[in-house]
């Protein structure tokens, strides 16, 4: 399972620095939007694991359900001349680090208690 884990990372990693792909500068907003909210589902669903409580189906709603509510809100705050970007990325980067903090405790205790 490790294996496979690595090898996709390394499988994307290698697409993403090879393929050239160029984002106009107009979407940057929306794309970072949503990569913050994607990069919130991810960390969700690692805590969500630990917790003996994942559900696959809540992770993949929660991952492109919130990229893409993320990423419809920036453009409607474009559109309505309001930048309503910087709500999502307070919110889902506070998500980020608290649920990064609950992993970082959880590792952190785990290992002491092998030591």
């Amino acid at each position: 399972m490790a294996l496979i884990i690595i090898l996709s990372l390394a499988l994307g990693l290698a697409i993403g620095f090879f393929l050239p792909i160029n984002l106009p500068p107009a979407y940057t907003s929306y794309l970072s939007v949503a990569i913050l909210a994607a990069l919130d589902s991810v960390f969700g669903g690692i805590r969500a694991s630990l917790e003996n409580k994942f559900n696959n189906a809540i992770f993949i709603s929660g991952f492109f359900g919130n990229a893409i509510l993320a990423a419809v809100l920036a453009y409607i705050g474009d559109v309505l001349g309001v930048p309503i970007y910087l709500a999502a990325i307070f919110a889902f980067g506070s998500r980020l680090f608290t649920n990064f903090a609950y992993i970082r405790r959880y590792i952190l205790n785990n290992f002491s208690k092998k030591q």
